[in-house]
């Protein structure tokens, strides 16, 4: 037997050990862990250390790729987080006659940005600027919003939800007696033995129960079911959208898009249209985003097209549908004769359609395009609030003000 000094010996030997470490290999964590313990960080006050860009790229025949590009933020050491503002910041270094411990200079640790000028170029190998809040928005577009006005059609069963309920039946054990079916098999297994001759007069005292005849639900994972989607993008590509109205509406809909992959996966297919001054569908959205062609401008075309696709293939029976419509607002149907009318027709099926219009800025003001005035002109925005809406920015719109279209237009 060791003796009490020396237990206590061993004791504070082991409490004075290091935490073991393991492998590098060990301590590895996915992606969705590390950014789950980022959030947790935020939550209590401190700034995210880890950014991450996720960037849909658009390929051919509905191959799109995800690049997830994560970096960190590391902050200096500094007791003073507070910027220094621009009228008092001083040029970095001492003249010679500090002590030691003086403070030299301070920046901030974040320097202050100012918003987008919206000014990214449209010649050849300029992007869209996507990378840096498009996980933010994939984000807070699946924590805060959902599809609207999403109801129970076509409904099929998800690839990836799942559900635990008392469903299986099992003979013999299980959670829950179903009393019906033990009924039904211990009448069945009485009148094979010769127990019931007359099912009117049954007499329970002589009936044998076999513990197998005693039939149980169980509990099991069962896939859920959840309705089917069909969005439509549509865009004006005619000559007045060359340049910066076109990166406004491509860019909202390249994030819409990615959203719909990110939060739906499978359940959401979608369609592609362009007009200008006729209308077309086009198979995949890499043909979409980068189609360009000079022309005039007619938004009923393309309408009428969704309208005609929609009925010919009795698409509204079996699916949600959902239009967004992204344009500068010019349009030959200046008082929306044929317009109107084709967007009340699209009104009693679908279940939101979200109309942007990206002004150019010879404009000068609000409500000089034709769309926005024949729009508010028909009422239809006050008569049926639920199921249109509209959002006008200007042509050099950034990010942020992209993304609070987004949240107007699916709100």
């Amino acid at each position: 037997m060791p003796r009490i000094d020396d237990t206590d010996k061993f004791v504070s030997i082991i409490q004075a050990m290091d935490e073991p470490q393991g492998s590098y290999t060990t301590r590895i964590r996915s992606l969705d862990e590390l950014m789950e313990r980022d959030r947790l960080r935020e939550e209590d006050g401190f700034p995210r250390k880890i950014r991450i860009g996720k960037l849909i790229k658009p390929g051919k025949g509905g191959k799109e790729k995800f690049v997830v590009v994560p970096t960190t933020v590391e902050e200096k050491l500094m007791h003073d987080r507070a910027p220094t503002p621009p009228e008092e910041e001083e040029p970095m270094g001492g003249a010679g006659d500090e002590a030691e411990g003086d403070i030299l200079g301070e920046q901030p640790i974040r320097p202050e940005q100012g918003g987008g000028s919206g000014t990214s170029g449209h010649g050849e190998g300029e992007g869209h600027e996507l990378e840096t809040s498009a996980y933010d928005l994939g984000r807070i577009l699946t924590e805060q919003f959902n599809l609207p006005n999403l109801k129970e059609k076509g409904k099929k069963s998800s690839l990836s939800h799942y559900t635990y309920d008392l469903t299986d039946r099992n003979r013999g054990f299980g959670q829950i007696l179903e009393k019906k079916q033990t009924l039904r098999r211990i009448i069945e297994t009485n009148i094979a033995l010769g127990n019931i001759t007359d099912v009117t007069d049954i007499d329970t005292t002589r009936l044998l129960i076999d513990p197998r005849d005693r039939v149980f639900r169980i509990l099991s994972r069962e896939l859920e079911y959840e309705s089917q989607a069909l969005v439509f993008f549509v865009r004006d590509y005619s000559g007045s959208m060359e340049g910066k109205a076109s990166e406004v509406v491509c860019s909202q809909h390249v994030l819409i898009y990615s959203w719909l992959l990110y939060q739906f996966a499978k359940q959401v297919e979608t369609r592609f249209v362009l007009h200008d001054n006729d209308a077309r569908e086009v198979p995949d959205f890499y043909t979409y985003y980068n189609l360009r062609v000079a022309g005039g401008t007619r938004v009923a075309a393309a309408y009428r097209m969704v309208n005609e696709i929609v009925e010919k293939e009795s698409l509204a029976k079996d699916y949600n549908i959902y239009v967004f419509h992204g344009t500068d607002g010019d349009d030959w149907d200046t008082n929306g004769e044929e317009t109107i009318p084709e967007l009340r027709r699209m009104l009693t099926y679908a279940n939101r359609v979200g109309i942007t219009i990206a002004e150019h800025n010879a404009y000068g003001s609000r409500g000089a395009t034709e769309v926005e005035r024949y729009l508010r002109g028909s009422g239809l925005l006050e008569e049926k609030p639920e199921l249109l809406r509209m959002d006008v920015m200007g042509e050099d719109a950034d990010e942020t003000r992209i993304i609070e279209g987004i949240k107007k237009l699916i709100s």
